[in-house]
């Protein structure tokens, strides 16, 4: 395998597994109600989604390291210059990337609502249902998606772009890519201003991990606290009623 087309191979594993479950979705539905019968309907739709989102990026990330592995030079030849991070630099610079997001998307937010926008992320609605449906799926939205969107949008697309353009321009265009990804066009501003700042760690670093330990702290703050949405609530009017 030529190592130059690494990234190629890598952006078209990730359009397939995006495109997989319109041939998986209905077998693993037709495998859960076979083992459920009594299942309602919405319950075997959360949970075919939630176990089709667990297998296809599973096998997204195993294809994707395959190639990494075939490739030494992959992330090495990210960057024309500069020096990398050493490890523990990368992981304080990842653990300081995820407030730096929170920062990002409550002023993203702000922008949003003062354009009239309803707060409240549909993309994140639906991956916490899948994640109540079947917690399996946590694994694929804490761990496989961060890792395969950092590989994917910093690695492939911002890094592709920054060698031969600018970093303005490189992260503009990733951060753009990343949000329109995710399908929820209201909220772009919010995705895009994500994609910004883990293209800035990723240059600031020039390690991948930065921006993975930054996205997966990211996605699991946001799965921990959907899922407890109550008992947050619960809590807060409790502190109201001390007052």
């Amino acid at each position: 395998m030529k190592t130059k087309k690494t990234p190629l191979y890598i952006l078209i594993t990730y359009i397939l597994m995006q495109l997989s479950p319109i041939i998986f979705l209905k077998p693993i539905a037709s495998i859960i109600q076979w083992l459920e019968p009594s299942i309602t309907n919405d319950e075997l739709s959360a949970q075919a989604r939630s176990w089709t989102i667990f297998f296809t990026f599973f096998l997204g990330t195993l294809v994707t390291i395959f190639f990494i592995l075939r490739d030494k030079n992959f992330f090495k030849n990210a960057f024309v210059g500069g020096k990398r991070f050493s490890t523990m630099g990368a992981i304080g610079w990842g653990v300081l990337g995820f407030f730096m997001i929170l920062i990002g998307q409550s002023l993203a937010g702000l922008i949003e609502t003062s354009l009239g926008i309803t707060p409240g992320s549909e993309n994140t609605a639906q991956l916490s249902a899948m994640a109540k449906a079947a917690p399996i799926a946590i694994i694929s939205i804490v761990f496989f998606g961060p890792f395969l969107e950092e590989v994917v949008f910093r690695r492939v697309i911002f890094a592709s772009l920054n060698q031969t353009t600018n970093f303005f321009i490189a992260a503009s265009v990733s951060a753009i890519v990343f949000a329109i990804v995710h399908m929820d066009f209201s909220h772009i501003i919010i995705y895009a201003t994500v994609g910004f700042i883990t293209a800035f760690l990723y240059n600031k670093t020039k390690r991948l991990l930065t921006t993975i330990i930054a996205h997966t702290m990211l996605n699991g703050f946001v799965i921990i606290m959907n899922l407890n949405l109550d008992k947050i609530q619960k809590y807060l009017e409790t502190l109201q009623s001390m007052q």
